[in-house]
């Protein structure tokens, strides 16, 4: 690591970090995770504490701990299988294949249909050959998706998951395609509102495809789920598409599986900082980055790791 001495600035990051009923030291410790590059984006590792210095309005403060991190993603993957469903059941199996076949080796996955309402076709697994399988159980069914109860249901495990600390850490993913023309949800706001609650503060990431042809009478469940899954996608930094066309889903699924794998690599070569805040910088909130380095460096700082 010769060379590549770091100097991170903290200064404007907005982030609350104390309570009234923390102690003094509590309040001066600070944690975030930073992926260092070089200039070509390859990841700098083998990065120790010796090699960065945190400062806050220009005061040094001490690094305590550096830990690189290997949390792997954890992938469900959710199929609206509900009305209208059949006409496209050769594009979404394809599609759905393809994305597999695009995520990382070894990392766990499941596959749920959200009609008649939401259950697994395969459940959590890291055997990608038998999700793969899974994917010709998918059928029709006569009923409406679920949409909106199937992102509630797997945002709430993943949290459940999340907060046990015996499951280790780990990105949650969720790739979720509902429909333009039906949505069958029952939910009250305050579902809802605890949901994006949990997937804003457990780092998991949603891209959501919306498909088929759009629904003219324009009922309030359709129109709920899709401004639902447009807010689900930005809040995490996933993608939202919607497409009329079928076909599409045979390409645009593998792309986010793409998607999904680069995120996993750059996620796992990331390091948590720990470090002790000058004296006297105890206040409630620390903020934006500044650096500077003898050599070319890239450095992405976050508060959980989350890189999408």
């Amino acid at each position: 690591m010769r060379g590549w001495r770091l100097t991170v600035g903290v200064a404007g990051l907005g982030v609350t970090l104390v309570t009234a009923t923390t102690t003094v030291l509590a309040q001066r410790q600070f944690q975030f995770f930073a992926h260092f590059s070089d200039a070509s984006g390859k990841p700098i590792a083998g990065v120790t504490e010796t090699d960065i210095q945190v400062q806050e309005d220009n005061a040094l403060g001490k690094v305590l701990k550096l830990e690189p991190i290997d949390w792997p993603v954890k992938v469900a993957v959710l199929i609206d299988n509900g009305t209208g469903s059949g006409d496209r059941l050769t594009h979404t199996r394809e599609g759905v294949k393809g994305l597999l076949q695009a995520l990382p080796a070894g990392v766990e996955i499941s596959l749920q249909t959200t009609a008649p309402q939401p259950r697994y076709l395969v459940r959590p697994t890291t055997d990608k050959g038998a999700v793969l399988q899974g994917v010709d159980l998918l059928t029709p069914d006569s009923s409406a998706g679920r949409f909106v109860e199937g992102l509630i249901e797997t945002a709430t495990r993943f949290d459940k998951e999340r907060a046990d600390k015996e499951r280790g850490n780990f990105f949650p993913v969720i790739v979720i395609v509902g429909s333009l023309t039906a949505e069958g949800s029952s939910i009250r706001d305050r579902d809802v509102q605890k949901m994006f609650q949990q997937l804003g503060t457990r780092a998991m990431t949603t891209h959501v495809v919306m498909v088929g042809p759009t629904n003219q009478s324009g009922t309030t469940n359709v129109a709920n789920a899709i401004q639902i899954g447009i807010n689900a996608s930005k809040l995490t930094g996933g993608r939202y598409e919607s497409i009329a066309a079928t076909t599409r889903l045979q390409t645009l699924l593998p792309e986010i599986g793409t998607q999904v794998s680069q995120a996993h690599a750059r996620q796992r070569a990331q390091y948590r900082v720990t470090f002790e805040r000058p004296e006297g910088k105890s206040g409630p909130q620390i903020g934006g980055i500044g650096l500077a380095g003898e050599k070319p460096m890239v450095v992405k700082l976050s508060l959980d790791g989350h890189m999408p």
